[in-house]
């Protein structure tokens, strides 16, 4: 017989896989953010879909000081969730809403790095960085957020990473770049700036990649690292053309439907 982690495991999986939406998940898995990663994991190793990343998310203090958290999670970026530029994304009563991110590209040889990674030698390993939109939301009949576990225990309630233009990885005051994303068509306009992010995207970079040491994960290949919203979660106030711009990386769009 299977237990009641399993069973609702396989629950999950398959809403992932097949875009359906499910009974909430009981609170067991989901009041505590320990049991939400415990949950979420098994979760991920049920996905034979490619792993191409990892997001880093509740990124901002008011929200872990609201929730009582000392520092973010991390989840898994499967390739099914990702996508270039302007591609067009479903979305339904459970999506919570579109974010603006910095994300960089990770070299494989980070895998075989020893020791901690620091604000020192963290750049070393960054190939590329680029403008990235990330489209969050449950895979559950549910709304809202009541702690960090609601949002782990889905796959880090990401739906969809849509990455702008990639440029070499340089060094630029990546703590004060103004953001924004914007609907024209509904007139709906959102600023931001990247030092919302965990202090500042770097320093989300090196929180999740010092996880991947401590969870022992080897990709053996390069990776993304998305680092979390530079705008807060921005709610879809209508569909068509939002574009996400931050100063100095580029833009990046996403077509909702």
């Amino acid at each position: 017989m299977k237990t009641l982690i399993e069973k609702t495991s396989d629950k999950l999986v398959n809403a992932f896989l097949k875009n359906k939406i499910i009974s909430p998940l009981p609170l067991k898995f989901t009041k505590k953010l320990k049991d939400a990663e415990k949950f979420r994991k098994l979760c991920e190793s049920k996905v034979k879909d490619p792993i191409i990343g990892f997001k880093a998310a509740g990124t901002g203090f008011p929200l872990m000081k609201k929730f009582k958290e000392k520092e973010p999670f991390y989840a898994s970026i499967f390739k099914r969730n990702f996508d270039i530029s302007g591609k067009k994304i479903k979305i339904n009563k459970s999506t919570l809403g579109i974010e603006l991110e910095v994300c960089y590209l990770v070299k494989k040889e980070f895998f075989k790095s020893k020791g901690k990674i620091t604000m020192k030698n963290v750049t070393k390993y960054i190939s590329h960085m680029a403008p990235c939109i990330e489209v969050i939301g449950y895979r559950q009949k549910k709304k809202g957020v009541t702690g960090f576990g609601d949002l782990c225990s889905d796959f880090g309630c990401n739906v969809k990473f849509l990455i702008g233009k990639k440029q070499k990885y340089k060094k630029i005051n990546i703590e004060n770049l103004k953001t924004n994303i914007q609907n024209k068509k509904i007139n709906q306009s959102v600023d931001g700036n990247t030092n919302t992010v965990y202090v500042n995207p770097v320093n989300s970079l090196r929180f999740v990649l010092n996880k991947l040491k401590k969870d022992k994960i080897n990709l053996e290949k390069d990776f993304y690292v998305f680092t979390g919203s530079t705008v807060g979660v921005v709610p879809i106030l209508g569909k068509g053309l939002y574009q996400g711009k931050i100063d100095k990386l580029g833009s990046v769009k996403a077509i909702i439907n």
